[in-house]
Order: C-alpha cells, then sequence, then structure tokens
C-alpha cells in the first residue's frame, strides 16, 4: 500500500503525501454511495408498515435512487468539464448527506420519495468522475493499483452494507439507516474540499440538449429493464424501450453536431477502449444475472433462508477485495488485456460451476463456486478498468468515467431484467445463471480482440517510464 504514495522523479498526478487525504476523500464518498444502496433493500418491509403503504411502493425506495443515479451519470460527466470535477465531486457529496438527512425525517412515502432521488443524483455526480480522479490523483504507472484499491473500496462496501443495515434495524428504527450517512457525509466534504485536485472548468457551452435526450433515454431504458425484472405489462415496458431509443438516437444525433458535445463520439474510435466498454457491460450483465437468480436457487430450489442466502453470496464480495487489488497491481507491470482475459475464463468457470448446482447440494458446494466467480470478477475489473481509462487522453477522463459508471449500472440492471424475463415464461433459474456465462464468454471474445493493441501500449508505457528514469 506504501507504494501508493511513494513519489518518483517524473511522476504525474499529486506528490505522494498529497495523495492520502485525496484518495481517502474518494473512499469516503464511494463507501456511502455504495453501502447505502445495499443496506436499504433490508428496511423496505419495514418502510412499508411504518408508513402503510404496500410493499410494491416502497421498492420506489431502491427503484427511484437507482434511476435518478443512472440517468445522470453521462450528464456530470460532461458538466464536470465545464465547472470542474473539484466542484462537482463536493456538490455531489453533500447533496447526498443533505438528502439523506431529508430521507431520515420523512413521515411519508412521497417525501422520502424525492429526497432519494436527490441521493441519486448525489451519487450520480460522484461515482460519473471517481475513476477519472483516481487517474488525476495518482502516476500514469500506478493507475492499475489504484483501481485495485478502487474495487477493494466497491467490494467492501457491497459486503458491509447489508451487516451494517441488520446491525442498525436490530436496534433501531429505519430513519437511522438515512442518518448513518450525514456525519460520514460531512467530513467527506472537508477532505474533498481541502485535499481533492482542482483545475480550471472548461470555456464554452453546455450541451443541455444532449444532456436531455441522455437523462431521457437512460432513465427510460432503466424503467423498461426494471419492469421487465419485476414482470409489469408487456406493452408498458415496450413503451418505456420505445421512448428510450428514439431519445437515444436523439442524442447520438446531437452528439455529432454539438459543438461541445457532451460524449465525443471520437472516443469509440479507440479500440482498445470501445472493447474495454463492450468487455464491462457484458461482465456486469453476467453479475447481475447471477446475483438475482442465486436468490431464488438458493431460497426457492434449495430452501435457504433469506439470512443464510446473504451469506452465501460474502464469498463473491470478499474474493474481489483479495483479487482486485493484486490484479491492478500487476495491471501496471504485464499487458492488463491478459489478466482480464484470465479472470473472465475463471469467472466462466464459476458460473458453469453454479449453474450445474443441484438442488440437494451442500452449504460447501455453493460457497466454493461463488468464490470462484468472485475471484474471476476480481481479477478482471481492474486491468479492464486500467484499459479502459488508460486507452484515452488525459482530457477526456471525466468522458470515460462517465461511459465507465453508466456501463455497469446499465448492465447490473439488464442482468436483472434478463433474470425477471426468464422467470416470466416459466424457464428454470438455472437458464439465467447459463446465460450469465454466455454473457462472460463474450465478453472475453471483446478481451481477447484488443490483446496485442494493449500489449502495445504497455511497452511503450514501460520504455517512456525507464527513459525518464535514465
Amino acid at each position: 500500500m506504501s507504494r501508493l504514495f511513494a513519489t518518483r522523479e517524473g511522476d504525474d498526478g499529486l506528490p505522494g503525501p498529497e495523495r492520502r487525504l485525496a484518495v481517502l476523500a474518494l473512499i469516503f464518498g464511494t463507501t456511502m454511495a455504495v453501502v447505502d444502496a445495499t443496506m436499504i433493500n433490508l428496511a423496505l418491509p419495514s418502510i412499508a408498515a411504518d408508513l402503510e403503504v404496500t410493499p410494491a411502493s416502497a421498492v420506489w425506495v431502491t427503484n427511484i435512487f437507482q434511476v435518478a443515479c443512472a440517468a445522470f451519470l453521462l450528464v456530470f460527466s460532461g458538466l464536470s468539464e465545464v465547472i470542474g470535477r473539484h466542484r462537482l465531486y463536493v456538490a455531489g457529496l453533500a447533496l447526498f448527506a443533505a438528502s439523506a438527512a431529508g430521507c431520515a425525517l420523512s413521515r411519508d412515502l412521497d417525501t422520502l420519495l424525492v429526497f432519494r432521488a436527490l441521493q441519486g443524483l448525489g451519487a450520480a455526480a460522484t461515482l460519473s468522475i471517481g475513476p477519472s480522479l483516481y487517474r488525476t490523483i495518482f502516476p500514469s504507472r500506478l493507475l492499475g493499483s489504484a483501481l485495485g484499491l478502487s474495487s477493494l473500496v466497491v467490494a467492501t462496501g457491497y459486503t458491509a452494507g447489508p451487516a451494517i443495515g441488520g446491525l442498525v434495524l436490530s436496534v433501531a428504527d429505519w430513519p437511522w439507516l438515512f442518518a448513518l450517512p450525514v456525519p460520514i457525509g460531512v467530513v467527506a466534504v472537508g477532505l474533498a474540499w481541502r485535499a481533492l485536485p482542482r483545475e480550471p472548468g472548461r470555456r464554452g457551452g453546455f450541451d443541455a440538449v444532449g444532456a436531455g435526450c441522455s437523462i431521457l433515454a437512460l432513465g427510460a431504458l432503466f424503467l423498461a429493464m426494471d419492469g421487465v425484472g419485476h414482470q409489469t405489462p408487456v406493452w408498458q415496458s415496450l413503451g418505456w424501450l420505445a421512448l428510450s431509443l428514439v431519445a437515444g438516437g436523439l442524442f447520438l444525433w446531437r452528439q455529432r453536431r454539438a459543438l461541445h458535445p457532451l460524449l465525443p463520439l471520437t472516443l469509440f474510435r479507440q479500440r482498445r477502449f470501445s472493447l474495454a466498454v463492450s468487455a464491462s457491460g457484458l461482465a456486469f450483465i453476467g453479475q447481475g444475472l447471477a446475483f438475482v437468480a442465486l436468490s431464488f436457487l438458493y431460497q426457492q430450489d434449495m430452501g435457504f433462508s433469506p439470512l443464510e442466502t446473504a451469506w452465501l453470496f460474502t464469498p463473491w464480495p470478499l474474493a474481489i477485495m483479495v483479487a482486485g487489488p493484486l490484479a491492478g497491481r500487476l495491471a501496471d507491470r504485464v499487458n492488463p488485456s491478459l489478466l482480464s482475459c484470465l479472470g473472465l475464463v475463471v469467472l466462466i468457470v464459476g458460473m458453469v460451476a453454479l449453474a450445474g448446482l443441484e438442488a440437494e447440494a451442500g452449504v460447501a458446494d455453493c460457497l466454493w463456486r461463488t468464490a470462484l466467480c468472485g475471484l474471476g470478477f476480481g481479477m478482471f475489473q481492474p486491468p479492464n478498468n486500467r484499459e479502459l481509462m488508460a486507452s484515452v487522453p488525459a482530457e477526456r477522463s471525466a468522458n470515460a468515467s462517465g461511459v465507465m459508471s453508466t456501463t455497469r449500472t446499465v448492465g447490473q440492471a439488464m442482468g436483472v431484467a434478463l433474470v425477471g424475463a426468464c422467470l416470466s415464461i416459466g424457464a428454470p433459474v438455472q437458464m439465467a445463471l447459463w446465460g450469465g456465462a454466455a454473457a462472460g464468454m463474450l465478453a472475453l471474445l471483446a478481451s481477447l480482440g484488443r490483446v496485442s493493441r494493449a500489449g502495445e501500449a504497455a511497452r511503450i508505457r514501460r520504455r517512456a517510464a525507464s527513459e525518464r528514469v535514465q
């Protein structure tokens, strides 16, 4: 860990001592958003009972957060170029913490949903530019290690969220879950304001038309996929999908003509970037499929309780916590695409093993298969993210970061929707797990397509580093 904060001659990024506070601010921001997203799900039954609403209505406490976050990821990554990432990140943290306080004080569902939507906006502001800030804070030689640290933080949040939520609910009512991030948010705002690198905003206008199209396209797409996942009427999901396609087409049309496009489409001409985005999206589809499908498999087919099911999931993020930082560190030394391919192979093997689980299988059979999936995903993600971020010019880091976050969010939502589609046609839940393995195979093909280019880029990077030392 100390090597992340060591300074060498010729390093870009912040000086070593300044990196500590800056990365701590990013860790606080990411942890708040991830833990909140995972622990609030446990409180939905309590919220429904306390506010006297139906369980289906209470689910919108989670849904509206996700829709708001997904819809604004690209918008905020573009806005950061105009106002600066420092200002946007601090504003996002402040909005998240203030909205959490509003949620804690809410006494009816409508008010709670308004503040949850605002929380989603705050989360989108921080998550959309977080990876690009890692690239600004750390020198290029440590980018993989830094992104490995980021994956460790996310995995820790996913692991700790349900445990924290269960612990709080065992001694207090659900509003305390929302109150918990408030003091942490205050500390995070202070750290971010002091430690994150400042940069001047870009002169020029903001693509408001493109932003509107992006919000409509992503929001409608998320609602369409959520509808499939929750088996809403087909006409309703198709209507949202049609709206998303129309808005998406208008967005692309606008980006080709805008003076300052929200998302420069020239990014996708870089093959390493396009293939890294494709591999990421497909891998997250597989993870989304697995997470939901296993909930049904463990409880309905294998007879485990909800609490036991939660523990059976634990090896996945724990394995990411172990493999992610190691894979990120290796990605700074060897071809990151090869590491990503190796991780995807392990993930596919794990998914196939899970799909072959029988109803009579024991706890140990479930645990090693889940751990194998987490190990593969942890080996894949940091090297792939390094490729994604390093394959674009530094001035386009915020755009690449927005694409990365959007791809992750949409991929996971699509995985959930596909499980819902399988269940709606009466297919066995194992079919969804086979679908996750197929998504992993497609991700592997995308990753293999950039191995030679990534290897050449790695050689150039090592040569440049050697010349700086000399």
